[in-house]
C-alpha cells in the first residue's frame, strides 16, 4: 500500500470539537504501524471525541489528520466505508443486534462491507470466533452470553476485514477485573499479529501491569509519554 512506510495515524495541528465546544486544541501526534497505545483522561477530556474523529463519526473542522492513507479533513462521504474497512472499532457498550445470533451479527457486518461468498463468510466467522476463544457460541443470542463473551464477539466482528488499526473505546469499562484482563490479552495477541491498537481506557490497573505508550487528554491537549513495555 502507498502508506506502508508512513505512520498509520498522523495528526497535525488538529482542533477537535464536540458541537461548538473545543475539547482538544491544536494537537499533533503520530501512531506507527504495529504500535499499542493507551488513550487516557478524565470524562469529557476528549478521548471519545478524537476516536470518533478518526473513524469519521465527528467532522474534522480544523487541522489535518491522515489515517490508513485517508486524509480525514477532505474525505469524500463515499470513501468513509472504505476507510472503516481498514479499521476495527470496539465499543464499551458492545452494540450487538439483540434479535440476531452471534453468527448473524457477524454476517451483518460482512455483508455491509462487501462479503458475498457464503462459504467464505462461514469459514471466516468460524475462524474469528475461534481466535477470540468462542468456538461454540455462533448460534447463541447476545443475551445468552456474559459481558466478557459479548465483548469477545465485538472484537471478532471488528477483525472481519483484517484491520491495520483497532480502535477500542473503553472496551473493558463494563467488565470485572478478571474478565478485563482476559480481554486485554486478546488485544495484545491481535497486536502481536501486526495490527496497531489504540485503546481508550480508565483501567489504570491494566496500564500499571502492562505499561505501554500512553496519550493523556488534559487541559485541551494531549501529553505523550512513551513507555517501553515489559
Amino acid at each position: 500500500m502507498s502508506f506502508s512506510g508512513e505512520p498509520i495515524v498522523q495528526i497535525k495541528d488538529a482542533t477537535i470539537f464536540q458541537e461548538d465546544k473545543t475539547v482538544l486544541n491544536n494537537i499533533s501526534l503520530n501512531i506507527e504501524k504495529g504500535e499499542f497505545v493507551y488513550l487516557v483522561g478524565r470524562t469529557g477530556s476528549g478521548k471519545s471525541s478524537i476516536l470518533k474523529t478518526l473513524y469519521c463519526d465527528l467532522p474534522l473542522r480544523m487541522g489535518h489528520i491522515k489515517i490508513c492513507g485517508y486524509d480525514i479533513d477532505n474525505i469524500k462521504r463515499k470513501d468513509i466505508p472504505m476507510l472503516r474497512r481498514k479499521l476495527g472499532i470496539v465499543f464499551q457498550d458492545f452494540q450487538l443486534l439483540p434479535d440476531r445470533t452471534v453468527a448473524e451479527n457477524i454476517y451483518f457486518v460482512m455483508k455491509a462491507t462487501g462479503w458475498k461468498d457464503k462459504s467464505k463468510m462461514k469459514a471466516r466467522m468460524t475462524e474469528l470466533l475461534m481466535k477470540v476463544g468462542l468456538g461454540s457460541v455462533a448460534t447463541k443470542m447476545p443475551h445468552q452470553l456474559s459481558g466478557g463473551e459479548q465483548q469477545r464477539v465485538v472484537i471478532a466482528r471488528a477483525l472481519i476485514n483484517e484491520p491495520i488499526l483497532l480502535v477500542a473505546d473503553e472496551p473493558t469499562g463494563n467488565l470485572d477485573p478478571e474478565v478485563s484482563e482476559g480481554i486485554f490479552k486478546t488485544f495484545e495477541e491481535i497486536n502481536k499479529s501486526g495490527t496497531a491498537v489504540l485503546m481508550a481506557t480508565h483501567d489504570f490497573k491494566l496500564i500499571e501491569n502492562y505499561p505501554k505508550r500512553t496519550l493523556t487528554c488534559e487541559n485541551l491537549g494531549i501529553q505523550d509519554s512513551t513507555v517501553l513495555s515489559n
